[in-house]
């Protein structure tokens, strides 16, 4: 009776990790299951993560997912130092990066040194991104003679930036939905500066926009984001009003969480 129960219990044992291979063998096998998609799919799943954190995040991944996404389909990328400028996708000046981009891309602004920007018009739906651990580490500068650094004229994000602006305004806000986060919007002081502001927007419904992508939700998005400088942090000749401020004090900056939009 002993050697009857010894057996079934060896059977059991053996059936139990039957089945635990079997499992882990399984879970292995789905784990990979993405990694059976070709360069293209895995890129065009990669083009709806966000570029920061969660695109970065897969470069870590593997080599393959580094390839694909570092692509220069995800990526434009602005760097004044860049010898060969043949390679696709890198190119010396924001203004050229504008011009070239497409619906959707995500322009990455190289840190170290001034990007120079004269009233340079967004009319797509774009995305900015300084390529610095801090936004004082990539800089984008207006001098005196023009209106503003980018003017917007449509839906766009700005992240991980700074904009300074000698006369004038860092951001002309024409049309589309904007977003700011994580940068810092800077008026330089000077016996003008009731002139400057940081960020100027003109939005309203009666106003007609050339712009090739049409959004009938106006506004601006600022989300822990320094602003120095200027006669006000924000001037309004449209529609849209300051609406839901937020400032927390840190010890040596001051951050903004607002938004401008219809009443």
């Amino acid at each position: 009776m002993e050697d009857v129960v010894e057996e079934i219990e060896q059977k059991r044992w053996k059936r139990s990790l039957t089945t635990t291979k079997r499992s882990r063998s399984s879970s292995k096998s789905s784990s990979c299951l993405i990694n059976n998609l070709d360069d293209g799919c895995l890129m065009h799943i990669f083009s709806f993560l966000s570029p920061i954190p969660d695109r970065y995040n897969t470069a870590l991944v593997c080599h393959r997912w580094l390839y694909l996404a570092c692509h220069p389909r995800l990526w434009l990328r602005v760097d004044r130092s860049a010898k060969d400028l043949l390679e696709p996708g890198v190119f010396p000046n924001l203004e050229t990066a504008v011009e070239a981009a497409r619906p959707g891309d995500t322009i990455l602004i190289s840190a170290g040194g001034r990007h120079l920007a004269y009233n340079i018009q967004i009319k797509k739906r774009l995305c900015l991104i300084g390529a610095g651990e801090q936004p004082d580490e990539t800089t984008i500068y207006c001098s005196r003679g023009s209106d503003s650094a980018l003017e917007l004229l449509s839906t766009c994000k700005l992240a991980n930036l700074t904009v300074k602006a000698e006369l004038g305004c860092c951001l002309l806000h024409r049309s589309g939905r904007v977003t700011i986060e994580g940068c810092v919007l800077q008026c330089e002081t000077n016996p003008l500066d009731h002139l400057s502001c940081p960020i100027v927007s003109t939005a309203s419904a009666q106003t007609v926009i050339s712009s090739p992508v049409k959004c009938s939700n106006d506004g601006v998005s600022v989300f822990r984001t320094r602003i120095e400088g200027g006669a006000k942090a924000v001037l309004t000749s449209g529609d849209l009003t300051l609406q839901r401020v937020r400032v927390i004090y840190a010890r040596t900056s001051i951050f903004f969480w607002f938004d401008v939009e219809h009443q």
